[in-house]
Protein backbone atom coordinates (compact mmCIF):
# COMPACT_ATOMS: atom_id res chain seq x y z
CA UNK A 1 0.00 0.00 0.00
CA UNK A 2 1.44 3.28 -0.96
CA UNK A 3 1.25 6.50 1.52
CA UNK A 4 -0.66 9.03 0.46
CA UNK A 5 0.86 12.28 -1.31
CA UNK A 6 0.55 15.15 0.39
CA UNK A 7 -0.70 18.70 -2.08
CA UNK A 8 1.94 21.36 -2.22
CA UNK A 9 1.67 24.17 0.11
CA UNK A 10 -0.29 27.08 -1.42
CA UNK A 11 1.59 30.62 -1.23
CA UNK A 12 -0.47 33.69 0.33
CA UNK A 13 1.39 35.74 -1.35
CA UNK A 14 -0.32 37.98 -4.17
CA UNK A 15 1.44 37.87 -7.56
CA UNK A 16 1.91 40.71 -9.32
CA UNK A 17 -1.11 40.46 -11.60
CA UNK A 18 -3.03 40.04 -8.35
CA UNK A 19 -0.89 43.28 -6.95
CA UNK A 20 -1.29 45.59 -10.09
CA UNK A 21 -5.36 44.76 -10.37
CA UNK A 22 -6.30 45.50 -6.69
CA UNK A 23 -4.21 48.84 -7.06
CA UNK A 24 -4.80 50.33 -10.95
CA UNK A 25 -7.71 51.89 -10.09
CA UNK A 26 -6.20 53.68 -7.29
CA UNK A 27 -3.16 55.29 -9.80
CA UNK A 28 -5.34 56.04 -12.22
CA UNK A 29 -7.69 58.32 -9.54
CA UNK A 30 -4.53 59.50 -8.24
CA UNK A 31 -3.47 60.18 -11.84
CA UNK A 32 -6.29 61.70 -12.88
CA UNK A 33 -5.91 64.21 -9.62
CA UNK A 34 -2.37 64.95 -10.36
CA UNK A 35 -3.52 66.14 -14.03
CA UNK A 36 -6.27 68.37 -12.26
CA UNK A 37 -3.85 69.81 -9.82
CA UNK A 38 -1.04 70.57 -11.95
CA UNK A 39 -3.56 71.81 -14.51
CA UNK A 40 -5.16 74.24 -11.98
CA UNK A 41 -1.89 75.39 -10.73
CA UNK A 42 -0.87 76.38 -13.69
CA UNK A 43 -3.98 78.64 -14.37
CA UNK A 44 -3.79 79.90 -10.87
CA UNK A 45 -0.27 80.39 -10.56
CA UNK A 46 0.56 84.25 -9.85
CA UNK A 47 -3.65 85.69 -9.12
CA UNK A 48 -2.81 85.54 -5.13
CA UNK A 49 -0.09 87.25 -2.92
CA UNK A 50 0.33 87.51 0.40
CA UNK A 51 0.27 90.10 3.05
CA UNK A 52 2.09 93.69 2.33
CA UNK A 53 2.21 92.81 -0.82
CA UNK A 54 1.84 95.49 -3.61
CA UNK A 55 0.03 92.74 -5.91
CA UNK A 56 -2.50 91.55 -3.53
CA UNK A 57 -6.03 92.68 -3.60
CA UNK A 58 -6.77 90.80 -0.31
CA UNK A 59 -7.60 92.94 2.66
CA UNK A 60 -4.06 92.49 4.27
CA UNK A 61 -2.31 93.39 0.51
CA UNK A 62 -1.17 96.77 -0.37
CA UNK A 63 -2.35 97.26 -3.99
CA UNK A 64 -4.57 100.29 -3.52
CA UNK A 65 -1.85 102.29 -2.25
CA UNK A 66 0.32 100.89 -4.82
CA UNK A 67 -2.18 102.12 -7.57
CA UNK A 68 -2.80 105.36 -6.18
CA UNK A 69 1.17 106.30 -6.04
CA UNK A 70 1.33 105.08 -9.89
CA UNK A 71 -1.64 107.44 -10.38
CA UNK A 72 0.39 109.93 -9.31
CA UNK A 73 3.38 109.38 -11.12
CA UNK A 74 5.71 107.08 -8.68
CA UNK A 75 6.76 104.16 -10.32
CA UNK A 76 6.50 100.82 -8.31
CA UNK A 77 8.63 97.91 -8.50
CA UNK A 78 8.74 94.50 -6.21
CA UNK A 79 11.90 93.17 -5.53
CA UNK A 80 12.63 89.55 -3.22
CA UNK A 81 16.50 89.79 -2.97
CA UNK A 82 19.13 91.74 -1.05
CA UNK A 83 20.95 92.03 -4.95
CA UNK A 84 18.18 93.48 -5.95
CA UNK A 85 16.67 95.74 -3.15
CA UNK A 86 20.58 97.39 -2.87
CA UNK A 87 21.13 97.97 -6.43
CA UNK A 88 18.13 99.97 -6.54
CA UNK A 89 19.22 102.58 -3.86
CA UNK A 90 19.69 106.12 -5.01
CA UNK A 91 18.88 109.29 -4.13
CA UNK A 92 15.51 109.27 -6.14
CA UNK A 93 14.42 106.04 -4.96
CA UNK A 94 12.27 105.11 -1.65
CA UNK A 95 13.18 101.87 -0.34
CA UNK A 96 10.26 100.01 1.52
CA UNK A 97 12.06 96.88 3.04
CA UNK A 98 8.37 94.84 4.32
CA UNK A 99 10.67 92.26 6.56
CA UNK A 100 13.44 93.38 8.33
CA UNK A 101 13.24 91.02 10.53
CA UNK A 102 13.59 88.19 7.90
CA UNK A 103 16.91 89.51 6.98
CA UNK A 104 20.29 87.38 8.60
CA UNK A 105 22.81 89.93 10.75
CA UNK A 106 25.17 89.96 7.46
CA UNK A 107 21.75 90.89 5.46
CA UNK A 108 20.67 93.22 7.37
CA UNK A 109 24.43 95.37 7.68
CA UNK A 110 24.93 94.78 3.70
CA UNK A 111 21.58 96.56 3.57
CA UNK A 112 22.24 99.12 6.24
CA UNK A 113 25.96 99.94 4.21
CA UNK A 114 23.61 100.51 0.68
CA UNK A 115 20.97 102.76 1.96
CA UNK A 116 22.60 105.31 4.84
CA UNK A 117 24.66 106.83 1.35
CA UNK A 118 22.03 106.17 -1.00
CA UNK A 119 20.50 109.76 -0.35
CA UNK A 120 17.61 108.11 -0.95
CA UNK A 121 14.30 107.04 1.78
CA UNK A 122 14.45 103.71 3.55
CA UNK A 123 11.16 102.60 5.20
CA UNK A 124 11.36 99.52 7.78
CA UNK A 125 8.42 98.31 8.59
CA UNK A 126 8.68 96.79 12.17
CA UNK A 127 12.02 96.06 12.62
CA UNK A 128 12.61 94.02 16.18
CA UNK A 129 15.04 94.72 18.65
CA UNK A 130 18.28 93.24 17.09
CA UNK A 131 17.19 94.08 13.62
CA UNK A 132 16.41 97.95 14.42
CA UNK A 133 20.07 98.29 15.84
CA UNK A 134 21.62 97.42 12.90
CA UNK A 135 19.56 99.15 10.32
CA UNK A 136 19.33 102.16 12.47
CA UNK A 137 21.54 102.71 14.93
CA UNK A 138 20.46 104.83 17.88
CA UNK A 139 16.99 103.71 17.87
CA UNK A 140 15.98 100.86 20.54
CA UNK A 141 12.34 98.61 20.04
CA UNK A 142 10.51 98.34 22.77
CA UNK A 143 7.53 95.98 24.29
CA UNK A 144 4.21 96.17 21.51
CA UNK A 145 1.26 98.17 21.96
CA UNK A 146 -1.78 97.98 20.63
CA UNK A 147 -2.47 99.32 16.65
CA UNK A 148 -5.25 101.59 16.84
CA UNK A 149 -5.66 105.52 15.91
CA UNK A 150 -3.22 107.40 17.17
CA UNK A 151 -3.09 111.27 16.34
CA UNK A 152 0.45 112.54 15.28
CA UNK A 153 1.72 114.83 17.83
CA UNK A 154 4.40 115.80 16.22
CA UNK A 155 6.10 118.55 13.56
CA UNK A 156 6.70 116.06 10.84
CA UNK A 157 4.88 117.71 7.84
CA UNK A 158 3.17 114.64 6.19
CA UNK A 159 2.04 113.22 10.00
CA UNK A 160 0.48 116.48 10.64
CA UNK A 161 -0.57 116.98 7.16
CA UNK A 162 -2.18 113.12 7.33
CA UNK A 163 -3.46 113.92 10.98
CA UNK A 164 -4.80 110.56 12.55
CA UNK A 165 -3.96 107.05 11.18
CA UNK A 166 -4.12 103.46 12.37
CA UNK A 167 -0.38 103.18 13.78
CA UNK A 168 0.74 101.38 16.70
CA UNK A 169 3.35 98.20 17.63
CA UNK A 170 6.32 97.76 17.91
CA UNK A 171 7.24 101.37 19.93
CA UNK A 172 10.78 102.37 19.63
CA UNK A 173 12.90 105.11 21.45
CA UNK A 174 15.10 107.67 19.40
CA UNK A 175 18.12 109.79 19.54
CA UNK A 176 17.33 113.43 19.55
CA UNK A 177 17.96 114.26 16.36
CA UNK A 178 15.03 112.08 15.31
CA UNK A 179 11.81 112.95 14.74
CA UNK A 180 9.07 110.98 16.47
CA UNK A 181 5.54 111.23 15.62
CA UNK A 182 2.07 108.95 16.22
CA UNK A 183 3.09 107.85 20.36
CA UNK A 184 0.85 105.70 22.52
CA UNK A 185 1.56 105.45 26.04
CA UNK A 186 4.68 108.02 25.35
CA UNK A 187 6.70 105.96 22.94
CA UNK A 188 6.17 106.84 19.48
CA UNK A 189 5.53 104.62 16.15
CA UNK A 190 7.03 106.45 13.82
CA UNK A 191 10.72 107.70 13.93
CA UNK A 192 12.19 109.74 11.23
CA UNK A 193 16.29 109.70 11.19
CA UNK A 194 18.17 111.76 8.84
CA UNK A 195 20.67 110.39 6.58
CA UNK A 196 23.24 112.14 4.16
CA UNK A 197 22.80 114.23 1.25
CA UNK A 198 19.29 114.79 2.43
CA UNK A 199 18.13 111.05 2.41
CA UNK A 200 16.05 109.67 5.80
CA UNK A 201 15.42 106.50 7.34
CA UNK A 202 11.60 105.99 8.35
CA UNK A 203 11.15 103.26 11.02
CA UNK A 204 7.40 101.93 11.72
CA UNK A 205 5.77 100.36 14.32
CA UNK A 206 3.28 98.63 11.66
CA UNK A 207 2.32 98.55 8.06
CA UNK A 208 -1.92 98.00 9.34
CA UNK A 209 -2.26 101.86 7.61
CA UNK A 210 -0.86 100.48 4.35
CA UNK A 211 -3.03 97.73 3.99
CA UNK A 212 -6.12 97.44 1.03
CA UNK A 213 -8.80 97.11 4.25
CA UNK A 214 -7.80 100.34 6.10
CA UNK A 215 -6.38 102.46 3.60
CA UNK A 216 -9.41 104.56 3.11
CA UNK A 217 -9.74 105.08 7.39
CA UNK A 218 -8.23 107.89 8.82
CA UNK A 219 -5.38 109.73 7.34
CA UNK A 220 -3.95 106.27 6.40
CA UNK A 221 -3.98 106.92 2.90
CA UNK A 222 -2.27 110.54 2.96
CA UNK A 223 0.24 109.70 5.25
CA UNK A 224 1.13 106.30 3.04
CA UNK A 225 1.33 108.76 0.21
CA UNK A 226 3.71 111.31 1.50
CA UNK A 227 5.92 108.63 3.14
CA UNK A 228 6.26 106.39 0.24
CA UNK A 229 5.74 109.04 -2.71
CA UNK A 230 8.29 111.21 -2.01
CA UNK A 231 10.43 110.18 -4.50
CA UNK A 232 9.93 108.82 -8.21
CA UNK A 233 10.65 105.54 -7.24
CA UNK A 234 9.28 103.12 -5.12
CA UNK A 235 11.26 99.73 -4.80
CA UNK A 236 9.83 97.22 -2.19
CA UNK A 237 11.52 95.13 -0.78
CA UNK A 238 9.76 91.67 -0.19
CA UNK A 239 13.03 89.71 1.81
CA UNK A 240 12.12 85.85 0.73
CA UNK A 241 13.85 82.91 3.26
CA UNK A 242 14.71 81.79 -1.21
CA UNK A 243 17.20 84.67 -1.00
CA UNK A 244 20.77 83.40 -2.27
CA UNK A 245 22.09 86.08 -0.07
CA UNK A 246 21.00 83.83 3.00
CA UNK A 247 23.71 81.30 2.46
CA UNK A 248 25.71 79.30 5.29
CA UNK A 249 28.32 81.96 5.24
CA UNK A 250 25.03 83.62 7.02
CA UNK A 251 24.65 81.12 9.55
CA UNK A 252 26.80 81.39 13.30
CA UNK A 253 29.54 78.42 14.12
CA UNK A 254 28.75 75.96 16.54
CA UNK A 255 30.75 77.81 18.83
CA UNK A 256 29.06 81.27 18.23
CA UNK A 257 25.60 80.24 17.56
CA UNK A 258 23.60 80.31 20.57
CA UNK A 259 25.68 83.44 21.49
CA UNK A 260 24.16 84.82 18.15
CA UNK A 261 20.65 83.93 19.07
CA UNK A 262 20.96 85.65 21.80
CA UNK A 263 21.53 88.80 20.17
CA UNK A 264 18.95 88.46 18.27
CA UNK A 265 16.27 88.50 20.59
CA UNK A 266 13.63 89.22 19.60
CA UNK A 267 13.17 90.66 16.32
CA UNK A 268 14.02 87.69 13.97
CA UNK A 269 10.37 86.85 12.98
CA UNK A 270 10.24 83.69 10.70
CA UNK A 271 7.43 83.29 8.77
CA UNK A 272 6.15 80.36 3.55
CA UNK A 273 2.37 79.57 2.61
CA UNK A 274 2.19 82.38 0.43
CA UNK A 275 5.36 81.65 -1.39
CA UNK A 276 3.69 78.74 -2.93
CA UNK A 277 0.59 80.04 -5.89
CA UNK A 278 -2.81 78.94 -4.95
CA UNK A 279 -2.90 76.59 -7.52
CA UNK A 280 -0.36 74.28 -6.58
CA UNK A 281 -1.88 74.15 -2.76
CA UNK A 282 -5.46 72.97 -4.05
CA UNK A 283 -3.82 70.49 -6.21
CA UNK A 284 -1.62 69.46 -3.06
CA UNK A 285 -4.87 69.16 -1.23
CA UNK A 286 -6.60 67.34 -3.65
CA UNK A 287 -3.67 64.64 -3.80
CA UNK A 288 -3.79 65.07 -0.35
CA UNK A 289 -7.54 64.17 0.45
CA UNK A 290 -7.16 61.05 -2.60
CA UNK A 291 -4.44 59.83 -0.70
CA UNK A 292 -6.06 59.59 2.53
CA UNK A 293 -9.22 57.90 1.22
CA UNK A 294 -7.15 55.61 -0.59
CA UNK A 295 -4.91 55.00 2.70
CA UNK A 296 -8.49 54.56 4.57
CA UNK A 297 -9.69 52.01 1.93
CA UNK A 298 -6.71 49.73 1.44
CA UNK A 299 -5.71 49.51 5.10
CA UNK A 300 -6.49 47.26 7.63
CA UNK A 301 -6.41 47.15 11.71
CA UNK A 302 -2.85 45.98 12.66
CA UNK A 303 -3.99 46.70 16.81
CA UNK A 304 -3.03 49.23 19.21
CA UNK A 305 0.67 50.11 19.29
CA UNK A 306 2.91 48.80 22.23
CA UNK A 307 5.37 51.28 23.78
CA UNK A 308 8.71 49.53 25.26
CA UNK A 309 10.58 50.57 27.57
CA UNK A 310 14.33 51.32 26.72
CA UNK A 311 17.34 49.06 28.56
CA UNK A 312 19.46 51.78 29.71
CA UNK A 313 18.73 55.70 30.24
CA UNK A 314 20.44 57.72 28.37
CA UNK A 315 20.60 61.40 28.20
CA UNK A 316 18.59 63.41 25.76
CA UNK A 317 21.17 65.49 24.33
CA UNK A 318 22.98 61.90 22.87
CA UNK A 319 19.71 60.99 21.75
CA UNK A 320 19.05 63.62 19.68
CA UNK A 321 22.96 63.93 18.79
CA UNK A 322 22.50 60.05 17.63
CA UNK A 323 19.47 60.88 15.93
CA UNK A 324 20.61 63.75 13.82
CA UNK A 325 23.74 62.06 12.77
CA UNK A 326 21.68 58.90 11.28
CA UNK A 327 19.48 61.82 9.85
CA UNK A 328 22.87 63.17 8.27
CA UNK A 329 23.99 59.31 7.16
CA UNK A 330 20.32 58.83 5.55
CA UNK A 331 20.35 62.71 4.15
CA UNK A 332 16.83 62.20 4.95
CA UNK A 333 17.00 66.32 5.67
CA UNK A 334 13.10 65.91 4.81
CA UNK A 335 12.57 63.94 8.26
CA UNK A 336 14.95 66.35 9.84
CA UNK A 337 13.21 69.62 8.76
CA UNK A 338 10.19 68.01 9.75
CA UNK A 339 11.00 67.17 13.38
CA UNK A 340 12.19 70.89 13.68
CA UNK A 341 9.10 72.29 12.44
CA UNK A 342 6.63 70.15 14.40
CA UNK A 343 8.66 70.84 17.54
CA UNK A 344 8.73 74.48 17.09
CA UNK A 345 5.00 73.98 16.25
CA UNK A 346 4.19 72.20 19.50
CA UNK A 347 5.98 75.22 21.40
CA UNK A 348 4.58 77.87 19.54
CA UNK A 349 1.20 76.73 19.96
CA UNK A 350 0.30 77.30 23.66
CA UNK A 351 1.71 80.68 23.57
CA UNK A 352 -0.98 81.80 21.14
CA UNK A 353 -3.89 80.17 22.34
CA UNK A 354 -3.75 77.77 19.60
CA UNK A 355 -4.73 74.08 21.48
CA UNK A 356 -2.02 71.53 20.90
CA UNK A 357 -3.96 69.05 19.25
CA UNK A 358 -4.20 71.98 16.55
CA UNK A 359 -0.98 72.95 16.35
CA UNK A 360 -0.23 71.19 12.96
CA UNK A 361 -2.84 72.71 11.36
CA UNK A 362 -1.95 75.84 9.08
CA UNK A 363 -5.41 77.37 8.81
CA UNK A 364 -5.36 77.66 13.08
CA UNK A 365 -1.98 78.13 14.12
CA UNK A 366 -0.72 80.97 11.10
CA UNK A 367 -3.24 83.51 12.11
CA UNK A 368 -2.75 83.63 15.42
CA UNK A 369 1.23 83.50 14.70
CA UNK A 370 0.63 86.44 12.85
CA UNK A 371 -0.96 88.53 14.97
CA UNK A 372 2.08 88.20 16.92
CA UNK A 373 4.31 89.53 13.83
CA UNK A 374 4.22 91.73 10.94
CA UNK A 375 6.29 89.07 8.69
CA UNK A 376 4.31 88.35 5.56
CA UNK A 377 1.61 85.33 5.76
CA UNK A 378 3.90 84.15 3.11
CA UNK A 379 7.08 83.30 4.39
CA UNK A 380 5.43 83.18 7.72
CA UNK A 381 4.21 79.73 6.38
CA UNK A 382 7.31 78.83 4.78
CA UNK A 383 9.08 78.63 7.73
CA UNK A 384 6.79 76.35 9.88
CA UNK A 385 5.43 74.34 6.78
CA UNK A 386 7.60 74.63 4.07
CA UNK A 387 9.40 72.66 1.63
CA UNK A 388 12.11 70.37 2.42
CA UNK A 389 15.80 72.17 2.49
CA UNK A 390 18.18 71.65 -0.11
CA UNK A 391 21.12 71.51 1.36
CA UNK A 392 22.71 70.59 4.84
CA UNK A 393 23.49 74.41 5.22
CA UNK A 394 19.89 75.57 4.40
CA UNK A 395 18.66 72.84 7.12
CA UNK A 396 21.05 74.55 9.84
CA UNK A 397 19.42 78.05 8.78
CA UNK A 398 16.06 76.92 9.16
CA UNK A 399 16.80 75.24 12.77
CA UNK A 400 18.04 78.97 13.61
CA UNK A 401 15.03 81.01 11.97
CA UNK A 402 12.57 79.11 13.94
CA UNK A 403 14.29 79.23 17.38
CA UNK A 404 13.88 83.24 16.16
CA UNK A 405 10.59 83.09 15.53
CA UNK A 406 9.67 80.99 18.84
CA UNK A 407 11.63 84.06 20.91
CA UNK A 408 9.93 86.25 18.56
CA UNK A 409 6.27 84.88 19.79
CA UNK A 410 7.44 84.23 23.38
CA UNK A 411 8.59 87.86 24.15
CA UNK A 412 5.80 89.99 22.16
Amino acid sequence: MTAATAPPPTSTTPTAHQTWARARAVLVVVLILVLAGVTFAAVRSGENHGRLDPRSTGPQGSRAVAELLRARGVSVSVVTTLAEATAATGPDTTLLVAGPNLLTPPQQRRLDAATSSSAGRTLLIAPGLRAVSRLAPGVRAEPHGPVSTLPPSCALPAARSAGPADLGGVRYTAPRTATTCYPHDGLPSLVVLPAEQDGDLVVLGSSDFLHNERLDQQGNASLALQLLGSRPHLVWYLPSLADPSATVDDVPADGDGEQARQEDGQDDESSFLDLIPSGWLWGALQLAFAAALAAVWRSRRLGPLVTERLPVAIRASESAEGRALLYRKAHARDRAADALRASARDRIAPLTGVPASDAHTPGLLLPAVSTRTDVPDQDLNALLFGPVPATDAALVLLADQLDALEREVRTS
